[in-house]
This record gives structure tokens, C-alpha cells and sequence, in this order.
């Protein structure tokens, strides 16, 4: 994609940068109040003043900060702020010493722009850099577009059509690249066991050239909003702003947010208690990493690591082999199903015998909750729609095994040679001593 140069940001995009930023972290205890400097910092800074009033609230926010210093010291909000803040002093000119003031309530956003005469295209459609095909040098191939999915307890569909399934507590990154980022914070569906699902969605759109302001959108269990974090639903007030929105599909159960500068679509629902996300996106903005940045956690790129894999197929064949042994006195599984009931009920909305059905079936049988059965059948249809290949469709438990198989052969095959490099280097050692 053709990137240009944008103009040295204002204090109140840094601020924002800064406050989205720190928002990742969702980790901060009750004891930290890092957050609420924050927000008081941004609430103080919310519209362009003076410089020397920014610098006024910035040494604010420093004192706020340090007061933190007993509670948060270890949080990495609070350590990210502290560098935010030296960095801002810095571009200002602001000194340390000086006036600190409490911040202002902040007041309401100015009106909407008027809508456009009929005919105008300026603030729908915006330059052409704003749409990801039309910035595309001629006579080049369509781009290709990959597919990332995660849902259930949970299951991952990598970039690359891996299928795994996960433990994953915590916050995870789904995806990190240039333009936007993606984490997921998962909670155990059932105490005591490695099941969980997401709980907590946050997806990142960094600025980009004169389509996008940075935007944030967060979503969690029973808040799927239809708007950004800052109460908007597009990209700001810059001339591509449309080629970003978030357009709500079902009142608190889908939305879906369209980013055509980036040629991308992500699918958020709420299905029961948690969150599936979707998303289609061009293989080159899947594969723009940042100079330096270390892609190997993200998932969505090269999926779960291996100590935090559930193997299925052996969880199947322990349910299956308690089924026919009558283990259980009422007939039913620990969480109210078994394995036979749990196949019937997937059998419902997910016919083909895939891994999404697989999928299905164990997370009946791990958590007994029926809402998982169509937590599976939403991720297939998101599949339908976003996936550009429709032969890819299905994935079947052979299709992993496969892969699985694909990636050990090639473990052992570096393993091989570097054990062959040092026999090796052993025997000229050896022949030069001689």
C-alpha cells in the first residue's frame, strides 16, 4: 500500500494515542488507580487550548501519576505512562516546574457536520488511498484475503486455515501490524477446568494518512456496542472517515466494523455470556509487522503455542469411552451431557461432521452450555461470509492432523541438522587435534 507522510500530531491526538494506548492493559488491580489519571488527563485536555495550558494539565497528570507510584509500581499502564509523559513534556517544551491545575469537567463535542448536498462524494468515499483496491498499483492481481476466526472455549482459525483449540486464559493478541491491533481476554468457563472463552474484546485502528483518526472500539460480556469507545461510529473527521464505521447488525448480539482503507471486515457477536470475533483481511496488511516487532505471540498469525493446545481427539475418545463404560449414573456427562447427546445437539445446526462440529461437541461436554452450539454455527457462517476460498469452508479433523503432522516433520527435520552440524563440527575438532 502507498503510505505518506502526515503532519506532526496535535497534543489532543497524542493524549489520545496515549489513553487508548494504556487502555490495553486491563490487568491494572483495584488498588492502582493509574486509569483514573488517565481519564482525568484526558477529560482535562479534550479540547485544543493554549500550549502552556496542555503543559499545565500535563504536570497535573504527572502528579497524579507519581501518587501511584506505592500501588501501581510493577503495573505496566503505570510505567507506560510514566515514558508517555516524559515524551510529551519533551515534544511541548514543557518544564517540570511550574503550575498544576485540577482538570476541567470536560465539556460537550461540537455538532456533527452538516449532511452532505446530494451528488457529493467527499466524505463518503475520500481520496483514493482510502480504499484499499482502488490504492493498488495497475495491472496488479487482486489482492488475496485471509480469514481469522475465535469463538467457543475457545477455537482458532489461523490466517493460514490452522484449526486449534485453546486454553489461553488471560489476555491474549489476536493481531498486531501496522494498522491495527487486536486483543481478547479470556475467563474459565467452568472453575477447574482449562475451558475458557472471551469475555473482553479490544480492537486498536491506528491512524492512517488523511483517512482515519485512531479509533478504539471495546466490547465485553452484555456491552456490544455499536460505536466506538469516544461515542462515534466512523473514522473521525478526516476526508475517508466513512471508509471506517461500525454498523450494528443485532442490538447487542452482532456488529460488524468495515475498514475498506485496509481492505478489511471484522464480525464481533455476543453469543450466551461470551464473544466471537471474525475477520477478513488482504494477506499483505496481515503480514505488515512493524521493524522489529516479534509476531510469534499473535495468534491469528501462528496460532496458540503448544503448551497451551488442548488435544480434542483424546478429550473426544475419554468421553466416548465413559459413554459406553456407564460411568455416570443418570447417563449424562459431567455437565449434562454425553458424548451421543452432545453430537445430536451440534447435528442440529452443524450437519457436516467438520471440526466446527467437533468444536461444538466438546465444548458441550466441557462446559454444558447450550449457547456454545450456536457459538459454533455463527463462526461457521462468518466463514461463509468472509472466507474467499469456499472450498476452505469446512475443515476436517484430518485437514489438522495434516498440518500438525507437516509442522512436527519439519521440528525434526531443523532438529536433524542441527544435530548433524554439530557431529560435524565435532569430527573436524577432533581431526584438527591430530
Amino acid at each position: 500500500m502507498v503510505m505518506g507522510k502526515r503532519g506532526r500530531p496535535s497534543a489532543l491526538e497524542v493524549c489520545r494515542v496515549l489513553v487508548v494506548f494504556l487502555s490495553l492493559f486491563p490487568s491494572v488491580s483495584l488498588q492502582c488507580k493509574i486509569l483514573k489519571c488517565n481519564s482525568e488527563f484526558w477529560a482535562s485536555t479534550s479540547n485544543s487550548g493554549p500550549e502552556e495550558e496542555f503543559c499545565t494539565a500535563l504536570r497535573a497528570y504527572n502528579s497524579c501519576v507519581r501518587r501511584t507510584a506505592r500501588t501501581c509500581r510493577g503495573d505496566l499502564a503505570y510505567h507506560s505512562a510514566q515514558h508517555g509523559i516524559e515524551d510529551l513534556m519533551s515534544q511541548h517544551n514543557c518544564s517540570k516546574e511550574g503550575p498544576t491545575s485540577q482538570p476541567r469537567a470536560r465539556t460537550s463535542l461540537p455538532p456533527p457536520p452538516p449532511p452532505l448536498l446530494p451528488g457529493s462524494q467527499e466524505r463518503s468515499d475520500g481520496p483514493e488511498v482510502c480504499h484499499y483496491e482502488r490504492s493498488l498499483p495497475r495491472n496488479t492481481s487482486p489482492p488475496n484475503y485471509t480469514h481469522c476466526g475465535f469463538f467457543g472455549d475457545p477455537h482458532l482459525r489461523t490466517f493460514g486455515d490452522d484449526f486449534q483449540t485453546c486454553k489461553v486464559e488471560g489476555a491474549w493478541p489476536l493481531i498486531h501490524n501496522k494498522y491495527l491491533s487486536v486483543q481478547v481476554t479470556n475467563t474459565p468457563v467452568v472453575p477447574g477446568s482449562l475451558a475458557t472463552a472471551t469475555s473482553k474484546l479490544t480492537i486498536i485502528f491506528k491512524n492512517f494518512q488523511e483517512c482515519v483518526d485512531q479509533k478504539m472500539y471495546h466490547a465485553e460480556t452484555d456491552e456490544l456496542p455499536a460505536a466506538f469507545a469516544d461515542g462515534s461510529k466512523n473514522g473521525g473527521d478526516r476526508h475517508g472517515a466513512n471508509t471506517l464505521r461500525v454498523v450494528e447488525k443485532v442490538p447487542g448480539q452482532h456488529v460488524e466494523i468495515q475498514a475498506r482503507y485496509i481492505g478489511t471486515t471484522i464480525v464481533v457477536r455476543q453469543v450466551g455470556r461470551y464473544l466471537t470475533f471474525a475477520v477478513r483481511m488482504p494477506e499483505e496488511v496481515v503480514n505488515s509487522v512493524e521493524e522489529g516487532d516479534n509476531q510469534d505471540l499473535y495468534l491469528c498469525l501462528h496460532g496458540c503455542p503448544a503448551n497451551q493446545r488442548i488435544d480434542f481427539r483424546n478429550f473426544r475418545a475419554r468421553a466416548a469411552e465413559a459413554h459406553s463404560a456407564g460411568r455416570t449414573r443418570s447417563g449424562t456427562g459431567t455437565h449434562g451431557f454425553t458424548y451421543q447427546s452432545a453430537k445430536a445437539k451440534c447435528k442440529e445446526r452443524l450437519p457436516v461432521e467438520d471440526l466446527y462440529f467437533q468444536s461444538c461437541v466438546f465444548d458441550l461436554l466441557s462446559s454444558g452450555d447450550i449457547n456454545f452450539t450456536m457459538a459454533a454455527y455463527y463462526a461457521f457462517e462468518d466463514v461463509k461470509m468472509l472466507h474467499s476460498n469456499s472450498n476452505r469452508y469446512h475443515i476436517f479433523e484430518q485437514d489438522a492432523f495434516m498440518s500438525n503432522a507437516a509442522q512436527r516433520g519439519k521440528d525434526l527435520l531443523s532438529l536433524f541438522l542441527i544435530n548433524l552440524l554439530a557431529v560435524l563440527l565435532w569430527i573436524e575438532c577432533c581431526t584438527v587435534h591430530l
